[in-house]
C-alpha cells in the first residue's frame, strides 16, 4: 500500500483544470446498458472508482474502446446476463457502491439486476431500500438472500406508477429513472434528487430517444418508450474537486486558478467558502482565488455562530462538509459544521485535534470548529485515511502543517482524486507517493 509524504507551509501557484465528475461518471456509464448502440462518453475522470465500474462491465460483456485518455465508447449489444450470478461479479460488485445503478438498467431493458451488497465509504449506514422499492412500485419481484446479502429484481416488463421516494436519493433516482424510461406508460417520480449530476443523466438519455419531462425540479415525468439509441455525452467538471481546490488555496495562502468550473452548475458552493471569508472572482468560467493572509468566517446578521450544512440540492453538498471543516480551523472564528446525513463523516476529526486542531465533535452529526487565524499551524502528524473525502480533508490539513506528514490509505483518495500528487506538484506542492513496504 502507498503512502504519502506531505511537507507543509508552501504556498501553492498557477492554475489547475478540475477532472470529469465521480458521481455523474458512476451513473452515466451504467446508462450506456440500455441500448445495444455505441454510446461515447468524453471528460471521464481517471480514478479507481470509474475505473473499477468500467471494468464491471467489461466483464458484463459491454464492447469498450478507450479513444483517449478521457474518452471512451461504449457497446452493449452483446451482454452476458450468466456473469450476474457468478461468484466473480459477488466479489467485483461488492467493492463498489456505485455499482447498484447497473440495476435499473438491467431489469427495464433484459427484465432482470442482481448486485451483491456494494462497498464504498464508511460514513455511515447507507440503505438501498428507496432503490428497491421504486423498482417494486414499477411492477418488479425483488429477493434477497441474506447469507450472500445477494439483491435481485426480476420482472416480465415494467409498468408506470406514481411514486414518493422517502427521501431524494440521488444514485435512488438515477437507477430508478433509468428502469422507468422504458416501462410502459407513464412514470412520476417525486421527491426526486435534483442534482447536477441527475439532470445530466436526463440530458443523456433524452438525446438516447427518453422522453423526460420536469428536468432539473423535484418532480420528473418519464413517458416510457420501447428502445433507445446511442448518443455523445460530455460529463461536466467535478464540482466536489473544485471545492477542494479552493480550500487547499485558502489554507495555504496560495493564489490559485481553477479553470472551466462550470459555474451554472456550482450551486451554494462559491457561497458557502464566501462566508468562511475567502475571496474568490468570477472570471468567464473560471474561478481566481487571490491570496490571503487571512479570511474572516461571517456571523449571520444577529452575529450569532454560522452554521454549516448540507441539504438536498439546490443546497449545499455533504461531499464538501469535511474540506470546509479543515478549512475552517485556519479561519478569524467559529462555525459549526452539521452533517445531517451520515452518522459516522465527522469521526476524522480526532486526527485534526492531534494535529493542533481546535474542534468540538458535539456528537457524530456536529462539529464546532474554532479557527486559529494562522497564529498557531497545525502540526504534522501520521495519519490513515477513512473514506475519500476525509482523505483529502486530511491532505488539505497536511498541506498547511508545519513539517512533514505521511497519509496512510491512500487508495481511499485515489477512488476519487484523479493523480492528485502529480497534479499539487504542478502548482508548487511538496508530496511524494510512496510505496509502503510493511
Amino acid at each position: 500500500m502507498a503512502v504519502f509524504k506531505v511537507e507543509g507551509g508552501h504556498q501553492l501557484s498557477g492554475s489547475i483544470t478540475p477532472q470529469g465528475a465521480k458521481n455523474e461518471s458512476l451513473q452515466v456509464i451504467c446508462a450506456v446498458l440500455l441500448t445495444p448502440e455505441k454510446v461515447t462518453i468524453s471528460n471521464i475522470p481517471d480514478i479507481r472508482d470509474v475505473n473499477k465500474l468500467i471494468f464491471i462491465l467489461g466483464e458484463l460483456g459491454v464492447k469498450i474502446e478507450k479513444i483517449d485518455t478521457k474518452t471512451y465508447s461504449f457497446q452493449a449489444d452483446d451482454i452476458n446476463l450468466a456473469y450476474l450470478e457468478s461468484v466473480q461479479f459477488k466479489k467485483d460488485g461488492s467493492s463498489l457502491r456505485g455499482s447498484i445503478m447497473i440495476v435499473g438498467p438491467l431489469l427495464t431493458r433484459f427484465g432482470k439486476g442482481y448486485i451483491p451488497r456494494p462497498g464504498g465509504d464508511k460514513i455511515g449506514r447507507r440503505r438501498l431500500d428507496t432503490h428497491f422499492e421504486g423498482f417494486i412500485k414499477l411492477g418488479a419481484k425483488f429477493r434477497y438472500n441474506k447469507d450472500e446479502y445477494f439483491y435481485g429484481v426480476e420482472a416480465d416488463s415494467l409498468k408506470g406508477t406514481y411514486m414518493l421516494l422517502d427521501e431524494a436519493s440521488v444514485t435512488g433516482t438515477a437507477n430508478i429513472l433509468m428502469a422507468a424510461v422504458m416501462a410502459q406508460g407513464e412514470t412520476i417520480i417525486y421527491n426526486a434528487a435534483c442534482e447536477p449530476y441527475v439532470q445530466q443523466l436526463c440530458k443523456m438519455l433524452i438525446r438516447m430517444g427518453a422522453n423526460i419531462n420536469g428536468v432539473g425540479s423535484n418532480k420528473l415525468i418519464i413517458q416510457g418508450v420501447e428502445s433507445l439509441h446511442g448518443c455523445d455525452h460530455k460529463v461536466l467538471p467535478d464540482m466536489i474537486e473544485i471545492g477542494s481546490w479552493i480550500g487547499m488555496a485558502a489554507i495555504t495562502k496560495s493564489e490559485l486558478t481553477i479553470k472551466n468550473v462550470s459555474w451554472d452548475n456550482l450551486g451554494q458552493i462559491p457561497n458557502v467558502f464566501r462566508k468562511l471569508g475567502i475571496n474568490l472572482e468570477r472570471r468567464d468560467d473560471d474561478i481566481y482565488i487571490p491570496a490571503q493572509e487571512s479570511y474572516q468566517i461571517q456571523n449571520y446578521l444577529d452575529d450569532s455562530i454560522l452554521t454549516v450544512s448540507d441539504a438536498p440540492w439546490p443546497g449545499f453538498t455533504p461531499d464538501l462538509l469535511s474540506i470546509v471543516l479543515v478549512v475552517a480551523t485556519q479561519a478569524d472564528g467559529s462555525v459549526l459544521i452539521h452533517q445531517k446525513m451520515f452518522e459516522s463523516r465527522l469521526f476524522f476529526v480526532d486526527k485534526l485535534i492531534d494535529m493542533g486542531a481546535k474542534v468540538i465533535l458535539c456528537d457524530p452529526h456536529r462539529a464546532t470548529v474554532i479557527g486559529l487565524n494562522h497564529k498557531s499551524s497545525l502540526r504534522s502528524t501520521t495519519m490513515s485515511s477513512p473514506d475519500i473525502r476525509a482523505g483529502i480533508s486530511l491532505l488539505i490539513a497536511a498541506l498547511s502543517a508545519e513539517g512533514t506528514s505521511t497519509i496512510h490509505n491512500i487508495d481511499q483518495i485515489d477512488r476519487g482524486y484523479e493523480n492528485i500528487d502529480e497534479r499539487l506538484r504542478s502548482i508548487g506542492a511538496k508530496i511524494e507517493r510512496i510505496e509502503d513496504t510493511f
